[in-house]
């Protein structure tokens, strides 16, 4: 457009000045100039007409794993002397190989097949437009359009492999599972003593418990094993993200979430969802692959929120979980979070909490100064005194710094239950 204004407005000074000094040299000229706008003018494109097909092999992916989108696009209108084609690539994807524009000439009826792939952190993308800008050979006239062709790219978060995690809710299924159920029966763990019946097998049998009562039998119990209902909840509170070198700690929630999703359904439990942040995301626990997707795509599109509702976790709606059931809750834990935790403690929740340390995570990229540094002092140890308080009224707690494996954090912090912690469920449940 300014190439065309510029010789628009030097043809008609030329002529203007010609015309004033009655001068021929000037007026010949403008003459070239004049023909050069005649031929652009004939030459000009007209409006583009043409079909756009975007296709991806896969609207669903793993964090890391490349799309491949192809877009074709078939000219149905006049033959364009020069035209640029350029697919727009949403934010957060990374074009790995392969071009998403393309400079050509398209005949009537010709076809341009764009083709790459794409590599993107967790989330959902929307691919929709086509931006097509067509013009003559001499660069004067232009026209562009753009072109509508929607497509969805889902990026789940990254699971990884973790152990089974001990857990010990005070209410379980009637389906076997690995989870004990504070009921004897047939088990592994032992769990009492009670008198002989009729069919008991003879290898439980207490016998050194028998001889000294000569006239009975006793039998070992077991404690039964049952699936139980867990109740995940995300902290998506904009407070709890924290981010350092371009790292975010909320990314860490994230994918430790879906990792216990992961491990939890793999177990046969019932498992559901609760993104806590700017609003409330709520995935009905189920079971199976199906409740994996779910619970995936959910995370997938979560994001750090602020709510002036939801910026206190005593707003977390308990009549989404079952009485009595396991709830997990992944968040970095402030001062004030402790008596709403408190609460769904003596309401007879148990409670495991995955706390992402935003102390260490934070101190990554801090420096050497020594106001820093007594900072960092003075924050751990209101964390360990928050920690320990939380331990002190029968929380499980991980304290998860995230440079290490989150499956070696867990499992270190919890192991196999200790046995305070089972003499704390069962005086609760009485």
């Amino acid at each position: 457009m300014r190439r065309l204004l510029f010789l628009s407005v030097l043809v008609y000074v030329l002529l203007i000045l010609g015309l004033a000094t009655a001068n021929g040299v000037i007026i010949a000229f403008s003459i070239p100039l004049v023909i050069h706008l005649a031929a652009a003018l004939f030459f000009a494109p007209q409006n583009p007409q043409l079909q756009v097909i975007r296709t991806l092999n896969a609207d669903r992916v793993s964090q890391g794993v490349p799309v491949t989108i192809s877009v074709s696009i078939t000219n149905h209108g006049p033959h364009l002397e020069e035209v640029m084609l350029e697919d727009v690539v949403p934010d957060g994807l990374e074009v790995m190989e392969g071009i998403s524009h393309v400079r050509c000439e398209m005949s009537s009826g010709q076809s341009i097949l764009l083709e790459y792939s794409v590599r993107g952190i967790r989330g959902r993308y929307l691919f929709h437009d086509i931006r097509v800008s067509a013009s003559d050979r001499l660069g004067l006239f232009h026209r562009q359009v753009v072109l509508h062709a929607p497509a969805h790219l889902t990026i789940l978060p990254h699971v990884s492999w973790l152990r089974r995690v001990s857990i010990r809710p005070l209410q379980t299924h009637g389906y076997a599972g690995p989870v004990p159920a504070r009921i004897g029966g047939s088990g592994v763990d032992f769990f009492g003593v009670r008198a002989y019946q009729a069919g008991d097998p003879m290898r439980w049998i207490n016998w050194r418990l028998s001889a000294r009562h000569p006239h009975a039998f006793f039998t070992n119990e077991f404690e039964q094993e049952r699936i139980a209902d867990v109740g995940l909840i995300l902290d998506a509170r904009l407070r709890s993200e924290v981010r350092v070198n371009g790292q975010s700690l909320f990314e860490h929630a994230v994918h430790a979430t879906a990792s216990l999703a992961n491990v939890f359904l793999n177990d046969g439990n019932r498992v559901g969802l609760l993104v806590y942040g700017g609003y409330l995301d709520w995935i009905f626990p189920g079971y199976g692959k199906l409740q994996r997707e779910r619970i995936l795509q959910a995370l997938a599109r979560a994001e750090p929120g602020e709510s002036m509702i939801f910026d206190k976790l005593e707003y977390i709606p308990t009549r989404f979980f079952p009485a009595r059931s396991q709830i997990v809750l992944i968040s970095p834990l402030w001062v004030e979070d402790l008596p709403i935790l408190i609460r769904l403690r003596a309401r007879g929740y148990q409670l495991l909490v995955i706390s992402q340390d935003p102390v260490s995570f934070e101190a990554q990229g801090l420096g050497s100064d020594p106001k820093a540094s007594l900072a960092m002092r003075i924050a751990r140890l209101e964390r360990t005194l928050l920690l320990r308080k939380a331990h002190q009224i029968g929380i499980q707690i991980v304290n998860w710094q995230v440079d290490q494996s989150f499956d070696h954090a867990v499992h270190s912090a919890l192991g196999r239950i200790p046995l305070w912690f089972r003499a704390v469920g069962l005086g609760l449940r009485g």
